[in-house]
């Protein structure tokens, strides 16, 4: 597989910075075990041999096809091109640094040549320097590309287990709804062909929703009032609601059917109960934490009020919808988002969710 790159230009920058530093690093080393030579000479021909060898390489591997693990030729070709860098900066840095130390800098009389003791050094110094530092941003460019492949596996795993946790969300949904339409069957068939037809349109309209992880907090409105609506075709005049979404949170990434649950927990355990119902408020609202907007989304109602913890077990699945609620916060933004329960007098319960603001939704 192989990789095509745009040109990162900041990236060949702090590569050019990062050899010159290698090689003064490189130069200084050179002198610290010969003393007795100046300094000038080694950092002329590191800094040169240095560049040029990095500019073969790193600007040359740009036009070979790279692999995507690396960002680096692979196979033979990239053993020629490192090879061919090594080469072309010993002998185009040598020669330009002859130049430069006789007639520019001075360092050595014009016409005065090497000695082969330090030409074997130069040479050895060139590779073992070049294979070091074509060693060391290779290990860069992979560990670069790991840590984007780990961040994709771990988005990707995040996206599954919400799709798993919403394929199990909607069929508790679903169950709950008709067994509502089960009794309403048994005392008022015509309420309950009414309830039918809307749960049939309110399941064409979610069905054929995106089947994304995210969507716009609008829809995630537009949903509950469709089973708002759906509700109150059950209970009639006992149920009341108002659904409060500023028009600049219209487009606010949340989870689907992050609210229903809420909205089910406050019909089926606040409002029922109570013989003259309730009324029950759905409102979007923005916070500052720490000079950090947060999404803050309340389900609240004027039914029975949270149970005491001493009331009788809860029936099977009483505290499934929560429970789902609060597994996919966990995954979508860890600690940050959280769901809280708290009672309201002089009855009723407020349920809270509150996570860090989204960008908007695709």
């Amino acid at each position: 597989m192989t990789l095509v790159r745009p040109l990162d230009w900041i990236g060949k920058l702090r590569h050019l910075l990062q050899v010159l530093a290698f090689t003064l690093a490189v130069a200084t080393l050179q002198y610290a075990f010969m003393p007795e030579k100046p300094y000038g000479p080694p950092v002329v021909y590191s800094v040169l041999i240095g560049l040029i060898t990095w500019a073969v390489i790193d600007l040359g591997r740009e036009l070979i096809p790279s692999a995507a693990e690396t960002g680096w030729p692979h196979g033979f070709a990239g053993v020629a091109l490192v090879a061919t860098g090594i080469t072309a900066g010993y002998v185009a840095g040598t020669t330009l640094a002859d130049t430069l130390c006789a007639h520019y800098f001075h360092f050595y009389p014009p016409g005065s040549a090497a000695t082969g003791t330090d030409q074997r050094t130069s040479i050895l110094i060139t590779v073992l320097a070049g294979l070091a530092g074509t060693f060391y941003f290779y290990t860069v460019n992979k560990s670069a590309y790991l840590e984007r492949k780990m961040g994709e596996a771990r988005m990707h795993a995040s996206e599954a287990r919400l799709k798993l946790l919403e394929t199990q969300l909607e069929p508790h949904m679903l169950f709950n709804t008709l067994a509502n339409l089960r009794v309403l069957i048994a005392t008022d068939p015509e309420r309950a062909q009414h309830m039918l037809d809307r749960m049939i349109g309110y399941l064409r309209a979610t069905l054929a929703a995106s089947r994304s992880t995210l969507h716009p907090l609008s829809l995630e409105f537009e949903r509950l009032q469709d089973y708002l609506e759906l509700m109150a075709v059950r209970m009639g005049p006992r149920l009341a609601y108002t659904l409060d979404l500023p028009p600049a949170l219209h487009d606010v990434a949340v989870p689907p059917l992050l609210l229903q649950p809420l909205v089910e927990n406050a019909i089926r355990h606040g409002l029922e109960p109570q013989v003259e119902g309730g009324h029950i408020t759905v409102a979007a609202a923005t916070e500052l934490r720490d000079g950090t907007p947060w999404l803050l989304l309340q389900v609240s109602d004027t039914g029975a009020g949270l149970q005491p913890p001493t009331a009788s077990p809860a029936a099977p699945g009483r505290h499934f919808g929560l429970a789902q609620v609060r597994e996919r916060l966990a995954t979508l933004h860890g600690p940050a988002g959280t769901l809280e329960m708290r009672a309201i007098q002089p009855h009723g319960t407020c349920a809270s969710i509150v996570f860090p603001l989204q960008a908007p939704a695709a």
